[in-house]
């Protein structure tokens, strides 16, 4: 089952989904795109990298931002600790960046997050996305690395946020929490240096 809270007056639905569901097409086939162009071809492996399951509650959940039903933004998290949230798979369509999607998305995620116990988000972005970067710093976000250092020699650069009294409420007030039914429960995530 999916579930939908109405569009706000911005005109945007958050939906929470599946890594399966037809409508996270374009975002997998942007998101691939944009780590080969990056990356190279080696990047393509990492869309594989975690089974739909990570994503979906009840340690997990994906959602997308729905303009006249179509995704416009999107974003995951899964199980990092016992704490804490990893943000992955952060996308806004490419007929719609530079509009604040992503900063949505990625509130909306926040406060899934925090509404289900977690009490940090943790999250790693590469080192030629300096978009992502950026957007990171704008929200909040405290980065575990040398922001001096040049970012191609660190590598994966990881961020944290902690979550609580001051975690950002979802932009829209028309509806309860987002839930999503997916595959299963999630297994815990896997905690990586």
């Amino acid at each position: 089952m999916t579930t939908v809270r109405r569009p706000a007056a911005d005109g945007l639905a958050v939906r929470a989904v599946t890594l399966s569901d037809p409508l996270c097409a374009t975002m997998l086939r942007e998101l691939e795109h944009e780590y080969v162009t990056r990356y190279g071809p080696i990047a393509s492996d990492e869309m594989a990298r975690y089974p739909d399951a990570e994503f979906a509650p009840p340690d997990g959940l994906l959602l997308l931002l729905l303009r006249d039903g179509e995704p416009v933004a999107g974003g995951a998290y899964r199980r990092y600790d016992g704490h804490s949230a990893e943000l992955k798979r952060i996308w806004t369509h490419s007929g719609h960046r530079r509009s604040g999607l992503a900063r949505r998305i990625v509130q909306e995620l926040e406060r899934a997050a925090a509404a289900r116990g977690y009490r940090r988000v943790y999250l790693t972005t590469g080192p030629r996305q300096p978009e992502a970067r950026a957007l990171y710093l704008a929200a909040g976000y405290t980065p575990l690395f040398d922001t001096a250092a040049d970012p191609e020699t660190i590598g994966p650069l990881p961020f944290e946020k902690h979550l609580g009294r001051g975690a950002p409420r979802a932009a829209t007030t028309t509806a309860s929490t987002v839930t999503a039914a997916g595959p299963g429960a999630a297994e815990p995530g896997r905690t990586r240096p």
